[in-house]
């Protein structure tokens, strides 16, 4: 069991100002534990980091839309994530935990409940290998409803199988860059693979994610040339988010305003942060429908 340390409580207020309509494109909810159960079986656990943290951190950050991606610790209990949505008051929206036991009206429930799609963690140091048996089966199930599915992989099993995420036929989105560790250069095979999924059609990158794929450390501007050339790639399908309260952190803990100052050195331009801020998650997840 890894026991994970919380996330700086002193965010830092970023050296610009986000547009309106803003999203935090995946960030996290854990607990309160004493509420909110954490998982039996998990292989981790997070201090709690409730709605209301949450909250705090937005108003500094200048941020007004949020996902809130369902973590392992929790499980395929989504209640944590739903209660945040539904106290957030059309401002969050949601990507569920799910398994094959969820009938059609636990999909049901959980769309109306502002859950937009279904993620799968198979980052090696939490789970196994991917099994893209059962992401097909759940794709089949979800297909109705509009939703995507979000994968976060290891950068050699992107490259492994790039026919098989192609085949889904929905959209796809991958999490923080693919994972791909920034001292192997924007010519390794996997980010390679990762930019010429992403120029195709209903596929989607997180550009968030710096500190988890860096080699160098803080301030992680070897982050930097991955985040542009995903950008340059396909403009309108990257999306961005803190990744708070950054469970499984090894070393020092990041802080948001800082990483969130990475997002001029990505996107200089401001139309360019626009779409990536608001237009992007807007055009997901429905905001403003």
């Amino acid at each position: 069991m890894i026991y994970c340390q919380g996330p700086d409580p002193q965010t830092k207020k970023p050296n610009f100002t986000a547009p309106p309509g803003s999203c935090d494109a995946h960030c996290h909810v854990f607990g309160p534990e004493a509420k909110f159960p954490f998982a039996e079986g998990r292989s981790y656990t997070p201090p709690d980091a409730p709605y209301e943290a949450h909250v705090k951190l937005q108003q500094v950050l200048g941020l007004e839309r949020a996902v809130i991606v369902q973590a392992t610790c929790h499980g395929t209990d989504n209640t944590a994530t739903l209660d945040a949505i539904a106290r957030a008051e059309e401002r969050y929206r949601g990507v569920a935990i799910v398994d094959d036991s969820f009938t059609d009206a636990d999909f049901e429930k959980l769309d109306a409940g502002g859950v937009r799609g279904v993620r799968f963690s198979f980052a090696r140091h939490l789970s196994g290998p991917p099994d893209f048996t059962r992401v097909k089966r759940i794709a089949e199930r979800i297909r109705g409803l509009g939703w995507h599915l979000v994968l976060y992989l290891e950068a050699e099993d992107v490259v492994a199988n790039v026919d098989t995420i192609a085949g889904f036929g929905m959209p796809v989105v991958i999490d923080h860059m693919g994972r791909v560790k920034a001292g192997d250069g924007v010519a390794q095979p996997a980010f390679r693979a990762l930019l010429d999924m992403v120029r195709g059609e209903d596929f989607w990158v997180k550009i968030c994610g710096a500190e988890r794929i860096s080699t160098a450390g803080p301030p992680y501007h070897d982050a930097i040339p991955f985040a542009q050339a995903l950008i340059e790639a396909a403009p309108d399908s990257v999306l961005w988010g803190t990744d708070w309260p950054h469970p499984n952190i090894e070393g020092v803990m990041p802080n948001d305003g800082d990483l969130m100052n990475l997002l001029p050195l990505y996107a200089p331009d401001e139309a360019a942060r626009k779409r990536i801020l608001v237009d992007n998650p807007a055009r997901l997840y429905g905001f403003g429908d």
